[in-house]
């Protein structure tokens, strides 16, 4: 790989047809240089007219484009610029003799074969971007002057990043999972307790360039759609990005709680659902994505903390109180969750008018299940209107009891 002096900030262009490739490639390069300016697109044609205003430090594109390939981008870009040429590392599911031959003239920077381990395109990066020796270039954010929580927490509703990562999720990572011996089940064990990554998994899989057939609503769903390396990789991204985990412990501390009150509501959801003949599947991933706007507030304020912002108690809760369900709508809309994810999630705040749903009125009944005092009897719960229309007895909530009860 050619190294070249990046003393100033560089300008990356990252090329790739999907949102979540985009994201993950976007993230990785963060990762080495915090300084970099990113700018993506989603087409050749698009990036070849982003080129031609200005050419970036560094291109990464996947050949399988629409418009105007990677390859073609590359061969058009060797034009723009003969020498020295401009780094490009192309990205291909292409591994036959032939697609290496036609690739090898135009002499990309590097040659990486998709799905790539994030791993080894991060020091490929590192190569490239830093001079030997130096350490990894991050950037610490500042606040525009005169800034308030108010306003911050305003600007980023419609762009947070989600949730934090659970800590076993961070865990596992830091174990590097080896995509070679993994499989589907393995994914599932390892991350279906995390709201963050099931909807980041089925917001993927529900793209355009994998839509098939109906839309998922369960990380089981998601999983085969995105296979072994693509899933991983999209929860390296994920790893990857700033305040993946909390390190204020008071928000850490909220986080627990939210993150104790979905699991809770999942698994009381899925033996509800069992027990009254509803989708169990659909109704534990619905429970387990609730709590998904009070996460990504959680981390949020995280972010304020790093840019230098100061935080109280009652400045949390109150920011808690006004911000968490704006920023669960903002997420579970602009990450398309499919409409009826998003009606039963929906289901657990309240009932709206006309007719529900089994899996609707059983999350409704789990979410309040959840939310009662561990003292207090849930037989109180049978007079509840979710239980009136499912007609819920006694039997019925014996067969949700948790195990440990």
């Amino acid at each position: 790989m050619t190294r070249k002096d990046f003393t100033a900030a560089p300008r990356i262009l990252i090329v790739a047809q999907d949102p979540w490739s985009r994201d993950l490639l976007a993230q990785l390069l963060l990762s080495v240089r915090g300084d970099a300016h990113v700018q993506c697109c989603s087409d050749g044609q698009s990036a070849l007219e982003a080129c031609r205003a200005r050419l970036p430090d560094l291109v990464l594109a996947e050949w399988a484009l629409p418009v105007l390939d990677g390859l073609s981008l590359l061969r058009q870009v060797r034009r723009l610029r003969p020498t020295p040429p401009l780094p490009f590392i192309l990205l291909s599911q292409r591994t036959d003799a032939a697609s290496v031959r036609e690739v090898l003239p135009l002499a990309p920077t590097a040659y990486v074969v998709s799905p790539f381990d994030p791993n080894n395109l991060q020091q490929r990066l590192r190569d490239l971007l830093l001079k030997p020796g130096q350490d990894t270039v991050s950037q610490t954010p500042s606040l525009p002057a005169g800034m308030c929580l108010q306003d911050f927490l305003e600007s980023r509703r419609n762009s947070s990043h989600g949730a934090p990562l659970l800590g076993e999720v961070q865990a596992a990572l830091s174990q590097s999972l080896d995509v070679d011996a993994l499989d589907l089940g393995d994914l599932e064990r390892e991350f279906a307790r995390d709201p963050q990554v099931t909807a980041r998994l089925i917001a993927a899989a529900n793209s355009a360039a994998l839509h098939l057939g109906r839309p998922c609503q369960t990380l089981a769903q998601a999983l085969p759609r995105l296979g072994v390396a693509q899933s991983l990789n999209l929860v390296l991204g994920m790893a990857l990005q700033r305040s993946a985990s909390l390190e204020n412990e008071q928000l850490a501390a909220l986080a627990q709680h939210y993150w104790a009150r979905s699991q809770r509501t999942a698994d009381l959801a899925f033996k509800l659902a069992k027990a009254l003949d509803a989708d169990a599947e659909r109704c534990y991933s619905a429970g387990l994505l609730h709590c998904l706007g009070d996460l990504a507030l959680l981390r949020c304020l995280q972010n304020w903390l790093l840019a230098g912002g100061d935080l109280i108690e009652a400045q949390v809760t109150a920011a808690m109180s006004q911000f968490a369900a704006g920023f669960g709508s903002a997420l579970r809309t602009r990450w398309r969750l499919p409409l009826e994810l998003r009606e039963l999630i929906a289901a657990t705040y309240q009932l709206g008018g006309g007719v529900y749903s089994r899996e609707a009125l059983v999350l409704s009944l789990a979410a309040q299940w959840a939310r009662l005092p561990e003292d207090e009897d849930p037989q109180t719960l049978l007079d509840s209107r979710a239980a009136r229309l499912l007609r819920v007895n006694t039997e019925h909530l014996r067969a949700a009891v948790p195990v440990e009860a």
